[in-house]
């Protein structure tokens, strides 16, 4: 354990925490950012960085991985000290400060701002024979796209109903030879434009779309995915198909983990947080898919926000004669800008 202390860690490197170390910089404090995963991102990198993004402020569409890099390179233009791959355990308050113990040794801080998602994020799985055996990118059965280059030439089925399902049909026609995504239901919850796009590209058979279907049995050949059974939910009939490729995406399972055992104060698997993004215990904040507040939207355009407000109440909170609003960014002198009136 280091002896310093560090004014804001902040536990999470998705887009939230980058954006609270950036604005922790521009407040002149010291930042570290703790991050169980091996690289900063957060989702963006982890699971979809191919995916197009399409509602953050000022940008049309953006690959993830391109905004997940602008990110990082924003967050960390003011130099805050990175700790990857590892798990803070316990949150400890002490007096004048919090311990934060991990797998690799303790960390001092005056504040903390939590900015971890939805926490670890196990996928869920298509619980019929096969799946364990094919599982992974050797068998063929993923559930998760990171390069649709992967997927080129293949026959591939996709299995889902939400955006991610709807937006890699759409992402991986022209790449793959085949693109067939099967649903329980005759309705996607998708959005609406999307669904519509993607009904358009099955009329002109670019892609098909079979409903209301579930795969019964993954069936291999050398280790490697050659066919499915579906049965249709609604008469139980059976059909085979031959795929290289099945891509489960039906959403995740959220597990705080060990933040559930800090004392917090919880909504299910979010933390509940004041108007401040204040927790219930003093000099720890919170902010992004993980808070609960009246009224809360899960994007990362509220997150940038919520983020802003946690970091400059965590500055206050150090020092209580330090404004809380720091001004528009083109006034301060850190950007080496003419101070304005």
């Amino acid at each position: 354990m280091s002896d310093a202390i560090t004014d804001i860690t902040i536990i999470g490197g998705g887009p939230t925490g980058l954006f609270a170390a950036f604005y922790a910089g521009l407040r002149g404090t010291s930042c570290r950012i703790i991050d169980a995963l091996p690289q900063l991102g957060g989702q963006l990198m982890a699971l979809y960085p191919e995916k197009y993004i399409f509602d953050v402020g000022g940008l049309p569409k953006i690959l993830a991985k391109d905004l997940a890099n602008n990110m990082i390179e924003q967050g960390t233009q003011f130099g805050p000290e990175i700790v990857l791959e590892n798990e803070v355990q316990q949150l400890v308050p002490e007096d004048g400060h919090i311990r934060l113990v991990t797998q690799r040794g303790e960390f001092l801080t005056k504040t903390v701002v939590i900015t971890a998602g939805k926490g670890a994020l196990n996928p869920r799985v298509l619980e019929c024979p096969g799946w364990d055996e094919h599982y992974g990118a050797e068998g063929g059965v993923h559930t998760h796209v990171r390069q649709p280059e992967d997927f080129r030439g293949k026959r591939v089925l996709i299995v889902g109903g939400g955006d991610s399902a709807v937006d890699w049909v759409l992402g991986l026609r022209g790449i793959a030879r085949e693109v067939t995504v099967i649903h329980r239901r005759d309705e996607f919850r998708a959005h609406k434009s999307s669904v519509q796009e993607m009904r358009a590209a099955a009329e002109k058979g670019e892609v098909a779309i079979r409903t209301p279907f579930e795969v019964k049995e993954i069936h291999g050949e050398n280790s490697c995915v050659a066919r499915v059974t579906l049965f249709n939910s609604e008469t139980r009939d059976e059909d085979t198909m031959d795929v290289e490729a099945v891509i489960a995406l039906l959403g995740f399972k959220p597990d705080l983990g060990p933040i559930s055992n800090w004392g917090l104060e919880l909504n299910r698997n979010t933390i509940k947080v004041s108007q401040l993004m204040e927790t219930n215990i003093p000099g720890v904040y919170a902010a992004g898919d993980v808070v609960h507040y009246p009224g809360k939207l899960e994007l990362i355009a509220t997150g940038y926000g919520e983020a802003a407000i946690a970091v400059n109440n965590a500055v206050h909170h150090i020092n209580p004669k330090a404004r809380v609003a720091p001004g528009h960014s083109t006034n301060l002198k850190v950007f080496s800008q003419e101070e304005g009136e």
